[in-house]
């Protein structure tokens, strides 16, 4: 096991090779996320709905 010193340093070390995203990478990359994640919520939206309906329908001409 390293000292501290060695750890720091070695930490350091590491933090710089750390490849940093552009700003412009991040906005659309977030952009993207915000985007499916709206489309993901439309379609459970639309398969709940539809699932719904169809059990409310069956329900129905039983009950």
């Amino acid at each position: 096991m390293a000292n501290p010193l060695q750890f720091a340093q070695q930490t350091r070390a590491e933090i710089a090779k750390v490849v940093w995203p552009s700003r412009r990478e991040v906005v659309l990359t977030s952009s993207m996320v915000f985007l499916l994640s709206i489309l993901t919520a439309a379609f459970f939206f639309l398969v709940d709905f539809l699932i719904r309906q169809g059990l409310q329908g069956i329900l129905s001409m039983f009950g």
